[in-house]
């Protein structure tokens, strides 16, 4: 069906037509609530305490987040919103990594969620007039919401038969809403697919033009299963349009500033890149191998940190497969150009079997959680399930762990062929796993079983197949019911508290410490992991109110960082971030207020999570996988390491002793240190030893409000 036959079928439901509001220092002050259960379409006042405690981005989405729910509220409730929130500094184009939005949901985990995200979408939003988008209710049929920031005007309309999958449909609402060939890249959409409408793991697509490969290009928010939030919502995709993107559209205080600052951080990634990450050439896959040799990389389930087939997936591969030469940064004026794509990839399964397509990736994360952690060792697999997670709408990381846990319980008993329906998910299996991502979209046999998430699957396991709760415990990579990202924790105890005392769950983008912990040793005691485990999360907070990319912080240095008194922090970077900040909003700013600012959001979203009966000590525990060798096969893989510390460290002689003895002496040894970084990260952070936040350290930081009160006086 062409597009105009299309568009025939569409049914208006309601349209609102607003005056734009320009930006002034970074903001409207206004947010744009739409409620699809009766098409209410409302503006809303950013009040003066929202700007003041919550900044922008995820504070704002979180702020309003806990106004619209109740404490029992479940994801697909009703009243349960999706909220985009792009934050002051996003939307600037001269400095690098400036384009980010956070999405915000109460997750099929039953956490609060969010997820950041590239593309052009946040940008888009400012521009058209609004600092966030609200999504509360359901449609009783799929619906796609029209943001029209040329002539102001919001439509929602019933729409039958444009295709949910986010690779087709982006290319069909570009065409749709495009005036012509140039003005492809001022629409910006926001998708899901078919697997997030029969899963809990959905993801958000967000799409952007690329002028020069002349290719829609998409970028996920794919963590928590927001995007099966918004296809339970029926909202097939939300558009956004705008007339162009000026170089002042934020309309900062000054801009020469914000200039001088990304002209030396784009000589810095012009000089320096090539021999720091290669994020230029490669982005993110530039981690594969560097992973493996630090014995970091997950393979069978985070088993083991290495393996011998590396070769087949190393960066190089990667490398070779992406399209160079042209930008590739996924939002303008992005001079590190991470995005990396595979282009003219012929399919080999699935619905579009045959047709070539661009991929988006693979990531660092994809490759190991897609390959590695499966015990897959091939690309041509890898940017195929790349591909069919992106457009179906999987969390590339949440089914890559949760593969390679079905893999492992496959391989001992607890699942079989005719559980599976004739699948045979062994690791390696590559072929059977993209069968089971394609039921999953289909909605069917065992993919259906896969598409809950390793939490809920370790129930089914156990309630109809008589499986051992405790084993499953063990080796099932989730906390807070939200699947592990793609990094063996084993030898840092930093990474473990990094991975498991996260607000949503154990995701990399609060705290990645496993350099500064285990290779570098900076962070030796327990004082010193606390540190560190409030400081980076609170920094990176930071980006998530103001929309900005962590990557260009780190990965990418000053030739001189080494020599600074902080290496870790990259103090450079950090003085560039006050100095922006300050030039778009014109407010008094120090890399103090920084983490003050991100503490009281962070504090927040703790509390919110007990309001909703989590967020304490129990909920921070992390599966023993994440720790230590689970199993004898686990211990014996690295016996040489495992001895040497019992004997040096835990204080115990490991001769004559059986490998069972020793795994149960480790497992002892490593949770009691867990325990410990619990009790030293929660005094750090001014919470109390069963992990809520102190009454007295909310005055402090001036966010005593007396909803958060209210919540934690009868838990202090």
């Amino acid at each position: 069906m062409d597009i105009n036959e299309m568009k025939k079928k569409h049914k208006l439901l309601k349209e609102y037509k607003y005056d734009i509001t320009p930006l002034d220092r970074g903001t409207t002050d206004k947010t744009l609530y739409i409620n699809l259960s009766d098409n209410v379409i409302e503006e809303k006042a950013v009040t003066p305490l929202m700007k003041e405690k919550f900044i922008g981005g995820k504070g704002y989405g979180l702020k309003m987040l806990w106004d619209a729910t109740k404490p029992d509220t479940k994801w697909n409730d009703p009243e349960n919103e999706v909220i985009i929130t792009p934050g002051p500094v996003s939307g600037i184009t001269q400095y690098s990594g400036a384009g980010k939005s956070l999405i915000v949901s109460i997750s099929p985990t039953d956490f609060v969620m969010d997820s950041n995200v590239g593309g052009y979408f946040g940008p888009f939003l400012k521009f058209s007039g609004f600092d966030a988008l609200e999504l509360q209710g359901k449609a009783e049929n799929d619906v796609i919401i029209f943001i029209d920031g040329v002539n102001g005007k919001i439509e929602i309309f019933e729409a039958p038969e444009e295709n949910v999958d986010s690779h087709m449909l982006a290319e069909q609402l570009t065409e749709m809403y495009a005036d012509d060939e140039k003005d492809k890249k001022n629409i910006s959409i926001v998708s899901s697919g078919k697997a997030a409408e029969n899963s809990l793991i959905g993801m958000l697509n967000v799409s952007f033009y690329d002028t020069k490969k002349k290719e829609i290009r998409l970028k996920q928010a794919g963590r928590g299963g927001i995007g099966s939030v918004f296809r339970d919502k029926k909202i097939k995709a939300v558009v956004a349009k705008v007339s162009g993107v000026k170089g002042n559209a934020n309309n900062v205080v000054d801009i020469d500033a914000i200039r001088e600052r990304g002209k030396i951080f784009n000589k810095e990634m012009k000089d320096l890149d090539e021999e720091q990450c290669e994020m230029i050439t490669k982005g993110t896959a530039h981690l594969v191998e560097i992973m493996n040799d630090y014995d970091l990389l997950p393979v069978n389930n985070y088993k083991y940190g290495s393996h011998k087939d590396i070769d087949k997936i190393h960066s190089e591969v990667w490398k070779s497969r992406f399209s160079q030469g042209t930008p590739d940064g996924c939002w303008i004026g992005c001079s590190m150009s991470c995005a990396k794509a595979v282009q003219n990839f012929k399919l080999q399964t699935g619905p579009y079997k045959g047709q070539e397509v661009i991929v988006d990736g693979p990531e660092y994360e994809n490759a190991g959680g897609l390959g590695s952690n499966g015990g897959i060792f091939d690309a041509d697999y890898i940017i195929e399930a790349n591909f069919y997670c992106d457009t179906y709408g999987i969390c590339t990381i949440t089914w890559g762990t949760l593969v390679a846990f079905i893999m492992e319980c496959y391989e001992n008993g607890i699942i079989n062929k005719e559980i599976t329906g004739g699948l045979e998910l062994n690791f390696g299996a590559k072929e059977d796993a993209l069968e089971l991502m394609h039921q999953l979209a289909r909605g069917e046999g065992f993919g259906k079983i896969a598409g809950l998430g390793i939490a809920k699957m370790k129930d089914v396991f156990v309630e109809k197949y008589g499986a051992d709760r405790a084993f499953l415990d063990d080796i099932g990579m989730v906390n807070k019911n939200l699947e592990y990202s793609e990094y063996v924790s084993k030898e840092s105890l930093a990474q473990q508290g990094g991975f498991a005392m996260t607000n949503k769950g154990p995701q990399h983008d609060e705290a990645w410490l496993i350099f500064m912990d285990m290779v570098n040793n900076q962070i030796p005691t327990f004082a010193d992991k606390a540190e560190a485990l409030h400081y980076f999360p609170m920094f990176r907070t930071w980006f998530g109110l103001v929309g900005l990319c962590k990557l260009p912080w780190n990965d990418v240095e000053p030739a001189n960082n080494a020599e600074t008194d902080e290496p870790a922090k990259v103090p450079e970077h950090v003085d560039n971030y006050v100095t922006i900040y300050k030039a778009v909003t014109g407010k008094e700013f120090d890399k103090n207020r920084m983490i003050e600012d991100s503490e009281r959001v962070y504090n927040f979203q703790r509390i919110f999570n007990i309001r909703r009966g989590y967020g304490v000590r129990k909920f921070d525990k992390q599966p023993y996988r994440a720790a230590g060798p689970v199993t004898v096969e686990e211990y014996d893989s690295r016996a040489e390491r495992y001895d040497k510390q019992m004997k040096e460290i835990i204080g115990v002689n490991p001769e004559g002793k059986s490998s069972e003895e020793k795994v149960a002496i480790t497992r002892k040894y490593r949770e009691e240190q867990y325990e410990k970084l619990l009790d030293a990260v929660y005094e750090r952070r001014g919470w109390n030893s069963n992990g809520v936040p102190k009454i007295e350290h909310l005055k402090n930081l001036g966010m005593d409000l007396p909803e958060l009160i209210e919540v934690i006086k009868n838990k202090q």
